[in-house]
């Protein structure tokens, strides 16, 4: 990934608005690590693995992604062959010190259904070199992955404002849309056996995928929630996901999880690298799809009147069509995924300014669903007036 685009972590949010933070950022604290002492402690580990490295620095991109921490770096060596010089990105378990966003962290599984992914479908996945499960190295697991050249849709300031993907010709945009659809269609089509994806299922009750999906969300939810501010907002989100259940649930594949344009690195508006792997499991095709949808809508609701934004882009109706085109199958219930897509998104809000306001760079609201900043949002869906004022456009 280009060391200047992009860290793969999560976006889960990164776009913060009307928060007391560093002008030049605009993000909340996302790390309590010192560089220089990864890099040495870094360069310690890697003389394990090649001869004599080099790492002349580290670099940890802000554009996108608050949850994981990653750093960027070029390491040179010498072998029998002749010297070495490799970009990698390392992806580290947050520091517990960081109030991390989610409560659990494995990034042996990221490493394992990345491989999966790469090795049996044709989603460019980058290659994972070098899995380190042990924390003494840099104080927490890590992986250390290829890193590929590309250009990412920013998150600061969102790519709907202005950037490389508002430049593009129509042409151009609607390739980026197809085959970004496209990726989730390759990923779906991953046929392996169920004990070989056991370890991507919840260990949650419920008597299907999608259940246990939506009790797992419930779940972090309580976790996020257990310093005893609840969201009513995200309450009658949940009560109207039950009262609208999918008839047909269909059976579950490897979902992305965090399956959105901005977590993809592009050149020519195609993808060469498919990032962030943490939110993977098990679910019907349509918890990706539909997240997927809802995360471009959520960036374009805050397109100011004076700029047009991309309100032709990721349509429910066209990314159904595009999608059942690339797949043969007819995503069923599509609306209800995407709504479910921005009550997850409203759960990972609620967690990431809690952490603002942690490290005291955010004042908590008097009203709690106002840090969630597409409450207006998840209340239209939920009384069923968000998608027809949106396809009106």
């Amino acid at each position: 990934m280009a060391g200047d685009t992009h860290p793969p972590g999560p976006s889960v949010g990164a776009f913060v608005i009307d928060l007391n933070l560093d002008e030049e950022t605009a993000r909340p604290r996302t790390s309590t690590r010192d560089p220089d002492d990864l890099r040495r402690r870094l360069v310690v580990w890697l003389g394990d693995r090649v001869p004599d490295p080099e790492i002349p620095a580290l670099d940890a991109p802000t554009t996108n992604g608050m949850s994981s921490e990653t750093l960027l770096f070029d390491a040179t060596w010498t072998d029998p062959a002749g010297p070495v010089t490799q970009s990698f990105a390392a992806r580290l378990q947050p520091d517990p010190a960081a109030m991390p966003v989610f409560p659990v962290y494995d990034l042996s599984a990221q490493h394992r259904v990345m491989e999966l992914v790469r090795l049996r479908t044709g989603v460019p996945v980058p290659r994972v070199w070098w899995m380190e499960p042990d924390d003494n190295a840099l104080g927490s697991p890590f992986f250390v992955m290829e890193r590929v050249d590309g250009l990412v849709p920013p998150d600061v300031m969102p790519y709907t404002f202005g950037s490389w993907v508002t430049e593009g010709s129509a042409e151009e945009q609607a390739r980026l849309q197809r085959s970004s659809i496209g990726v989730l269609a390759a990923l779906h089509a991953l046929e392996a056996p169920g004990d070989e994806l056991a370890f991507l299922e919840f260990d949650v009750d419920g008597d299907t995928a999608l259940r246990r999906h939506v009790a797992n969300q419930y779940a972090y939810y309580d976790w996020v929630t257990a310093d005893g501010i609840r969201h009513p907002v995200l309450e009658r989100g949940f009560r109207w996901l039950e009262e609208h259940w999918p008839t047909h649930e269909g059976r579950a594949f490897v979902s992305w999880g965090d399956s959105r344009v901005g977590n993809i690195l592009y050149r020519d508006f195609e993808p060469v690298a498919v990032l962030d792997w943490e939110m993977a499991a098990l679910g019907p095709r349509e918890i990706d799809l539909g997240w997927m949808i809802y995360m471009h809508r959520y960036f374009e609701d805050f397109v100011p009147d004076e700029l047009s934004g991309l309100p032709q882009f990721m349509r429910l109706d066209d990314a159904a069509g595009t999608y059942e085109e690339l797949s043969g199958h007819t995503p069923r219930d599509l609306e209800w995924y995407a709504n479910y897509a921005a009550l997850r998104h409203g759960i990972v809000m609620a967690r990431v300014i809690r952490r603002a306001v942690h490290f005291g760079e955010a004042a908590m609201p008097d009203d709690p669903d106002d840090l969630i900043y597409h409450r207006g949002t998840i209340d239209d869906m939920v009384a069923g007036t968000y998608w027809p004022r949106v396809l009106a456009r």
